[in-house]
């Protein structure tokens, strides 16, 4: 009898099944759509007849020989060199001579960008032949079907922040406890948030609630919260953008959050946010891998608390964060030009939120 896959709903998918996703991705016409109205504007609302199959002719041509993950995982390299030159100055790395080639780990990241973080993070392992990881993904952001596609043909497993009800809720951290839990001990990395959602204020705090997370199929097997936590092999990770694509509309959120109480999200506002992320212009951007953790916890707050501290003095800080938290001596007159203009773009009543957001780090580093 077949084994059962405990992990099909969630997981990304395998070698043999990529070659069926790149197919239902081509026939997909909202897919399709997407691709011509970004590539032609307007001209797709006319010549959209011609266009699309033009398009699926072009992407059957292309992905001909795409059989594997690592063959999905080269593809998305390719393109990822593109995006660095076109809209970065430069992105560095530190700390990866502290892991090792032949195990699996769970880093556990700040988050500022739904897309950009775990692609730089990826792209700091592809670059000294590390393996990629599989990437963590709420299913809010999986609301169409060729984005569940691309997603899982991108090494990316589901958390499930739909699941209602108590013991619907219980099953599904469950399995992502155990999904986490078994790839790591199979030498199989993972990425993943330090918190639901992005730290929208510049505040990157880790929530014990994730932490407690990994931990149930640790509780399961009967196993210490320290010695099970030890097994994953945890390594913090701070990813550090000069510029974010995305801080106008985190400061218009942040503003009607505070103004209103509440703040209404458009539909599409999760993808306008992922496609500015990608090719909005970031400045510097640098991914420093703490070490991992082994010691210096006993429970998930204290344990979240360790991340935290490692995350903040890990953060490299630029001009615009210095000068954000009023330091001017930290920047030179061209640093404080940039500054200046791109803050005079902000409307005046956000000016003070956006600040806040770029020096935070700043202040959490006063904080350790």
């Amino acid at each position: 009898m077949a084994e059962v896959d405990r992990f099909a709903e969630i997981r990304p998918y395998n070698d043999d099944e990529v070659a069926a996703a790149i197919d239902r991705l081509i026939r997909d016409d909202e897919f399709i759509g997407a691709i011509a109205k970004y590539r032609f504007g307007n001209l797709v609302n006319g010549l959209g007849w011609l266009l699309k199959p033009l398009i699926r002719l072009v992407l059957r041509y292309k992905w001909a020989g795409v059989n594997t993950v690592r063959q999905v995982q080269l593809g998305v390299a390719s393109y990822m060199q593109r995006m660095i030159a076109g809209s970065t100055d430069g992105v560095t790395f530190s700390g990866l001579e502290h892991l090792a080639a032949d195990k699996g780990y769970l880093f556990v990241s700040n988050h500022r960008d739904i897309a950009m973080d775990p692609a730089f993070v990826n792209w700091g392992l592809f670059s000294c032949d590390r393996d990629t990881v599989r990437i963590a993904i709420g299913d809010n952001l999986l609301r169409k079907p060729c984005a569940t596609e691309l997603m899982k043909l991108n090494k990316s497993f589901i958390v499930k922040r739909s699941a209602k009800g108590p013991r619907e809720m219980m099953k599904a951290l469950g399995d992502l406890s155990a999904y986490i839990g078994d790839s790591v001990h199979t030498g199989h990395s993972i990425w993943i948030a330090q918190k639901e959602g992005r730290a929208k204020d510049g505040d990157d705090r880790t929530d014990p609630a994730i932490l407690k997370m990994f931990y149930m199929d640790g509780k399961k097997q009967k196993l210490d919260f320290v010695d099970y936590m030890r097994t994953l092999n945890i390594v913090p990770v701070t990813i550090s953008y000069e510029w974010d694509p995305t801080d106008m509309a985190k400061a218009r959120e942040l503003y009607e959050k505070a103004q209103f109480g509440r703040y209404e999200k458009g539909e599409f506002e999760d993808i306008e946010s992922i496609v500015a992320g990608i090719v909005g212009h970031k400045g510097r951007v640098h991914v420093a891998f703490g070490a991992p953790v082994q010691d210096g916890f006993s429970d998930p707050d204290q344990l979240a608390a360790l991340i935290d501290r490692t995350i903040w003095s890990h953060y490299h800080l630029f001009p615009s964060n210095y000068l954000a938290a009023g330091q001017q001596d930290k920047a030179n007159e061209r640093e404080v030009a940039a500054y200046a203009e791109r803050l005079a773009r902000v409307p005046e009543a956000h000016q003070d939120l956006w600040r806040q957001m770029y020096a935070k780090p700043v202040e959490n580093l006063k904080n350790i």
